[in-house]
Parts: structure tokens; sequence; C-alpha cells
């Protein structure tokens, strides 16, 4: 990589359902600059039942949540028209580049005569931070099937392989994410030990720009980066949902890209959106890992809809028909985590 990385690399993982809670942990790493990660975890609601011995109130009361709130650091954010390139790294099937690309392609172009629950309905929860709307188009693609830098990568080259996409300029450069995809025999560097995807920020000259990676579990670690849809690595182990593509690996890369593409938006420079220690944040999503359906808890995703051919569980619909799973976000109108449906 020509240029030295800078400001951050949160790490977002899909939770871990357990007995009854995740806890949340903190990788650093030394690179040319600073960097951080975080690990978010889902949170358990909190219920008490109120009662005792002498006179008891009419009906048992809850204890009330205190409202999610992720704090708006006054840094800048990706708004407007944001270009996705892309580098696929090692060896991708035409059929799995198509799921992704129809996700990509969904985010801000909701298919003609589309209702919710939609891919474009979910993204435009992102309109709501400040700023306006994040409208994201796929860009250049480039096919790095040889391996150039091997099949175990450190986080410092995922940098270098995002520098690769191309800017043709300084306003190009500012207003884009350089998005490098790995396949799933390919190691990187805190993979499935704890984290399933990252973005983070570099320095080409006096400008900065926005870079994000996420990898193929299927084969590494599919109980940690691919739930639901394979049984979980540690908890309960409840039956895995099926797969809208039918790709347990590709559609858990959707999840996690959902995850940092919300993050690389709404916190691009370590300065946006996000709740606790700037060096283990939690971002738009990865403040509700783990929530991707109304009632979710550790374990159980959430009520989802089902497709009648093949059982397959999804919540929202993109270009060319296609499902997804996508997370839950955080709005900032209501100071929770929101579902699609």
């Amino acid at each position: 990589m020509a240029a030295p990385l800078v400001h951050h690399q949160p790490n977002i993982s899909i939770s871990q359902p357990r007995s009854r809670s995740r806890s949340r942990s903190s990788l650093r790493k030394t690179m040319a600059s600073s960097s951080h990660s975080s690990f978010a975890s889902l949170a358990l609601p909190v219920f008490a039942i109120l009662c005792c011995l002498g006179p008891r109130p009419a009906a048992p009361a809850l204890v009330q949540q205190q409202p999610l709130v992720l704090k708006y650091h006054n840094g800048p954010l990706l708004k407007g028209n944001v270009t996705l390139n892309l580098l696929w790294y090692g060896a991708f099937s035409p059929a799995q580049r198509a799921v992704v690309l129809d996700f990509l392609h969904s985010l801000s172009a909701a298919p003609a005569g589309s209702r919710p629950p939609s891919v474009s309905s979910w993204w435009s929860t992102t309109a709501r931070y400040k700023g306006g709307p994040s409208n994201l188009a796929v860009g250049t693609q480039i096919l790095d099937e040889r391996y150039s830098l091997g099949k175990s990568l450190k986080t410092g080259q995922l940098a270098a392989l995002a520098s690769k996409a191309g800017y043709k300029s300084i306003k190009a450069r500012a207003l884009a994410i350089n998005l490098v995809l790995t396949s799933a025999d390919v190691a990187v560097d805190g993979f499935c030990m704890s984290r399933c995807g990252t973005h983070g920020s570099g320095a080409a000259g006096k400008s900065r720009y926005t870079y994000a990676w996420v990898g193929n579990a299927v084969s590494q670690c599919p109980g940690q980066c691919a739930w639901p849809f394979h049984q979980p690595q540690y908890g309960p182990q409840t039956p895995p949902l099926v797969a809208p593509s039918g790709d347990v690996g590709v559609d858990g890369m959707v999840i996690n890209l959902a995850t940092v593409l919300a993050g690389a938006v709404t916190n691009p420079f370590n300065d946006g959106y996000y709740q606790g220690d700037a060096a283990a944040p939690l971002e738009a999503v990865s403040a509700c890992t783990g929530i991707f359906g109304k009632g979710a808890y550790p374990g159980y995703p959430g009520q989802l809809l089902a497709d009648k051919t093949t059982g397959a569980s999804y919540n929202v619909i993109g270009v060319n028909g296609r499902k997804f799973l996508v997370p839950a976000m955080w709005d900032p109108n209501t100071s929770a985590c929101e579902t699609p449906v």
C-alpha cells in the first residue's frame, strides 16, 4: 500500500447465542497509525416483576429500559452519492457474486412497484442521521482470483488491497467506499477469532478514503459469522434458518456487509455516530447485533418472513426479487433498534 493507514477499524461479529448474555471484547492492533475494533453483543431486555409480602400493586410492573443512544461526535459522514468499488479476492462463483451485487444494487434503488420491507427501505434509516441520505452505487470491480497477496492476509494488507480499487480524483476518493471481499479459502487476521468484517479509513496524499472488508466464513466459522443460517458455535444449538440464496456463506456475508456499510457511512472516520469507547464503538448496526425481527433474544433472531417454496427466512426484498436477511439498525428518531418486519 502506498499510503499509510489512519484512524479506525471497527470490527463486527454476529451475535453468539448464549443462555443469558454475551461479553464484549476489543482487539487492538499496531499499524502505521492508530486503529480500533469493536464487538457488539445483543442487549438483553431487563424485566423485573415487583412483588412483596404486604399489599401488592394492581399489576406487575416492568423496569423501563433506557433508550439506546449513539452520540454524534461532530465528524463528517458519507452522505450524498457514494460509490462502492469492489475487489473480489479469491474464488467466487458467478452465482455468489450475483447475490452480493443484487444486495448492493438494492440498497439505494427500490425495485419498481416494490413495497416495504425492501432493502432500500431498511437502508433509508441512514438518511435520518445528520446530512441526509447516503445513496450507494456500485462502481469499479476488480477480480483478484490469483490471490496476489496469498491466502493468509494481515490487517494492513486489507487496506493495501482496498487501495487498488482505484480513484480518479480526490473528490471521487472522498465519496467512495472500497470494499474487499475475501473468499472462503482466505484467512484474515482476527477473522473468526474476533471479527466477521471491518471498516476503516486510509490516507492518500492529503485526502482520506474509506474501506471495508467482509469474508466468507462458510468453511472457517459459520457458527460465528453466518448465524442464524448455521448452528451457533456456542450456546443453545437451535436449528439454523434456511438461507435465502441457498448459500450459507454468502448470505452470512450479506448480513456482515449490511453491518459494515452502515457503520462506514455513519462513522467513517471514528468521529461520527457511535456509543461507548472510540476504541470499541457500537455503531448503527453493531449496536443491534443479533436482532433481525420483532421479539428477538439471544439464540432467537426474531419473527421473520418465510418463503413458501423453499422455507428460507428473510426480512427484505431487493432487485430481481432477491430475498435477504438484514440486521436491525439504530434509528435516531426513535433511539431504538428498528427491524424491517
